[in-house]
């Protein structure tokens, strides 16, 4: 869901940018699960190559999706050999159900990502989209105070499904 425009939050010197589930702190640190669910890039030679060879790399790879496919080639030495410049965007701007942007004055998207069934996403959506409602009724001398937060997840919340696949993946990182 955009709330306000993302494009003053891109970084101009790089070529894929894309949102995280989890983000570690550096834009620049492999180690950010990223999220495919929202990635904005740059269309050059680098870009080009680097979708081929993520699109290649599903046959190698053929028992994942493509995001779990992204999250083991962001490693792969092809990335710096073609000089790929891939940054990750910071929750605090670019937020969602698995790491929520803590401030309403910052965010600029959220995504339903760590949630399963399309029931629980439009529930924990609506109430996102009355949250967001919420704060921008609230006079302007009010807002900086950060008085509202999510009131999301609530029905994506995390299960013991995801914990135990994302401790599987911080284990073999």
């Amino acid at each position: 869901m955009w709330f306000r425009d993302p494009f003053p939050q891109f970084y101009l010197d790089a070529d894929f940018q894309i949102a995280c589930d989890h983000f570690i702190g550096s834009s620049d640190d492999v180690q950010n699960r990223p999220n495919g669910g929202f990635n904005y890039v740059k269309s050059n030679n680098r870009s080009i190559e680097f979708y081929k060879f993520w699109y290649s790399s599903h046959e190698t790879y053929s028992e994942y999706h493509d995001q779990d496919v992204l999250n083991i080639i962001k490693f792969h030495p092809f990335i710096m050999d073609i000089g790929l410049k891939m940054k990750f965007l910071d929750t605090a701007y670019f937020g969602g159900l698995c790491e929520p942007s803590k401030d309403l004055n910052l965010v600029c998207t959220m995504h339903a990502n760590c949630c399963f069934g399309l029931d629980s996403k439009l529930h924990d959506l609506r109430i996102m989209l009355q949250d967001w409602k919420q704060y921008m009724s609230l006079p302007a001398s009010l807002k900086g105070l950060s008085i509202l937060s999510w009131t999301v997840p609530q029905n994506c919340r995390y299960n013991e499904h995801f914990f135990h696949s994302v401790l599987l993946w911080f284990l073999s990182a």
